[in-house]
């Protein structure tokens, strides 16, 4: 009589992992705004580091009044999944040792010099190859530098996503490059606003044509956000209605225009501080 057949153990998804493990505190993160935990988090022999950011430790927000930043990060990452390009750590809403919070995976940067440089200051009035304008920065003692970011096909599928999410905070230490070559933008708890509050580092290709990849892109989420699309069902439950037919119009807005979008005058165009 042979031997049953064994069966491998199952692989648990990192979004299984956050959602289903066991979640331990080890320290809190002191520089961030709101409460920020750094965890440990195990299911099923798999261990991961995360960050747990519980919604009884977000600071209240006069120009977002609806829902929680908790929720605004997981709808980024359900927006970020559905275009394809993993820009977003995995995230998740849960219960946690602090009640309900937000639940994303920790993303490991690539040390200092291992990874090609993001944003630069250059003593030049224009950039060089290779590299996008932001705008002039006060250096001290009255002098001023250019602000410039790589011209970087990572970078510009984020400042696309950042479009459709209506980012109001993309600096410069929200981006997560990995020694593997990917890249990660994180704390996207002031996104999805009704009103236009794109405030970024990445305005380097303001008014330039969107490229083939980033229109089929939209389409897609045009797709994915109609009345029976499966993102538009997930997003409902973290988003009001209103903020998420903001988010339909901004995606028919890039689509109808083609290219990417110009600071608009109303709102700081970048943040503070930018980095």
């Amino acid at each position: 009589m042979s031997a049953p057949e064994r069966i491998p153990p199952r692989s648990v998804t990192p979004v299984e992992l956050l959602a289903d493990g066991e979640l331990t505190v080890r320290g809190r993160i002191r520089e961030a705004s709101n409460a920020a935990l750094y965890c440990t988090i195990s299911h099923e022999g798999r261990e991961a580091a995360c960050i747990y950011k519980p919604v009884a430790g977000e600071r209240p927000l006069w120009d977002f009044p609806d829902g929680t930043l908790a929720q605004r990060e997981v709808a980024a990452y359900e927006v970020s999944e559905a275009t394809g390009w993993g820009l977003v750590p995995p995230t998740v809403l849960r219960e946690g040792p602090y009640g309900e919070g937000m639940v994303q995976l920790w993303i490991e940067a690539s040390a200092d010099g291992d990874a090609p440089e993001l944003l630069a200051l250059v003593d030049a009035e224009e950039p060089e190859p290779g590299w996008k304008a932001i705008g002039l920065a006060e250096v001290g003692e009255g002098r001023t530098a250019l602000l410039v970011h790589a011209d970087d096909v990572r970078l510009r599928r984020l400042s696309v996503l950042d479009a459709v999410i209506n980012n109001a905070d993309r600096k410069g230490g929200h981006l997560l490059p990995t020694s593997e070559g990917r890249l990660y933008g994180i704390d996207h708890g002031v996104t999805f606003n009704t009103e236009n509050k794109l405030r970024t580092l990445l305005w380097g290709w303001a008014g330039e044509p969107l490229d083939p990849e980033a229109v089929g892109v939209l389409k897609t989420l045009q797709e994915a956000l109609g009345a029976q699309g499966a993102l538009a069902a997930r997003l409902s439950a973290l988003i009001t209605r209103a903020e998420l037919d903001a988010t339909r119009a901004r995606v028919a807005e890039l689509l109808e225009s083609g290219k990417h979008p110009e600071p608009g005058g109303e709102w700081p165009a970048i943040p503070w501080p930018p980095v």
